[in-house]
């Protein structure tokens, strides 16, 4: 039995069973067992890949994306560039490798990242050195001053989120306890949890309240001072009943109450609940489009063949297969299962991605 897990049995001994949100809080963020809290998960050699990781063609472009936002709000001399949840630091990069070639933005912009695991940092100091003096932020109340640009790649789907299945006696938390055998298991509480949504029996709602207290806070922000998010994730653009969390080890699913700690817990993003989180803050929502859409609107094909023509036979190779999985189609395809949002002020004219307006070719 892992440490943690005889701790969160410990746990439910003493208090009894757990919310799914703080299951995933002590799972992701536990000082000691968290996972995010002692290892670098990303890449070959973890338990997942993102994105950034696979191509510098998707930073590229979401770079170039920012500086066009960063004129669109006016070039403000002044700009927290934020990247939330920032993995090994490979996308910031990448953002402020292809924005070189844009007059001014590397002036205005100073790099702020919010990120917890002191592992991860230190992989993000590495992957920055050079390009950028960053400033770390544990949470996004003291990122936020002035002007921003937020970057939120796979960060929505890490924070914890509660559960509530419909029963004959109405709504019931789902909860995290432990069986006869003294193993982790779900099961429902006694009481009612005072939801009055309509829904069929055995029917599992899940509640973001973290998620969307975020995009609250950044709506609210761009409202009074102005900014822009860029939020990408895997989810659903239209909101429905179902169990997302999902747990991931050496990139194969696992159960997730079998390795608390040991394995990534994610969960599906309600892109429609997000977007009207942010509507209902003061802030314009733009999409949101499949990630395929969004990076082939902005250019990736051309982007593709211009790097393809000055590499190698293998590297070529290599580009067709990074644009080929960026793209993919189908549910479990990257291209259609992402999806992207943006949130901004509500004076910023049609951004890149979500309309026909094209950012320019970089050489």
């Amino acid at each position: 039995m892992s440490a943690l897990k005889a701790e969160l049995a410990g746990l439910i001994r003493e208090e009894g069973p757990i919310s799914v949100s703080r299951y995933m809080a002590l799972c992701l963020g536990h000082p000691r067992h968290g996972y995010y809290m002692k290892r670098d998960p990303f890449g070959a050699q973890g338990d997942f890949t993102t994105a950034p990781e696979i191509s510098q063609m998707f930073g590229e472009l979401i770079g170039l994306w920012a500086a066009h936002a960063w004129q669109a709000m006016g070039a403000p001399a002044s700009l927290r560039l934020i990247e939330l949840g920032p993995g090994r630091g490979t996308l910031m990069a990448d953002v402020l490798r292809a924005t070189k070639i844009v007059p001014g933005f590397r002036e205005a912009v100073s790099v702020h990242l919010v990120e917890t695991s002191p592992a991860l940092r230190a992989v993000q100091a590495r992957t920055l050195a050079g390009l950028a003096a960053p400033v770390w932020h544990d949470g996004i109340a003291t990122a936020l001053d002035g002007p921003v640009l937020v970057l939120a790649n796979e960060f929505l789907d890490a924070l914890p989120l509660d559960q509530f299945v419909m029963t004959l006696q109405g709504w019931r938390e789902r909860l995290v306890g432990l069986d006869a055998a003294g193993e982790l298991s779900f099961g429902l509480a006694a009481i009612d949890a005072g939801l009055s949504l309509a829904a069929p029996q055995g029917a599992l709602l899940e509640q973001p309240l973290i998620a969307l207290d975020i995009v609250v806070t950044l709506a609210r922000h761009f409202a009074e001072a102005g900014g822009v998010a860029l939020l990408i994730d895997y989810g659903s653009a239209r909101s429905g009943f179902g169990d997302t969390l999902q747990a991931m080890k050496r990139h194969a699913f696992t159960l997730p109450l079998s390795e608390p700690g040991e394995a990534d817990l994610t969960v599906h993003v309600d892109f429609a609940r997000v977007a009207q989180a942010g509507l209902s803050s003061g802030a314009a929502a733009h999409g949101p489009a499949t990630q395929r859409d969004f990076l082939l609107a902005l250019g990736l094909a051309a982007r593709a063949q211009a790097l393809s023509h000055k590499a190698s036979r293998d590297q070529g190779a290599a580009i067709s297969t990074a644009f080929d999985r960026l793209t993919e189609q189908g549910a479990s395809g990257m291209g259609e299962l992402f999806k992207v949002l943006a949130l901004s002020h509500r004076n910023l004219p049609p951004l890149p991605g979500f309309d026909l307006h094209r950012l320019p070719e970089q050489v």
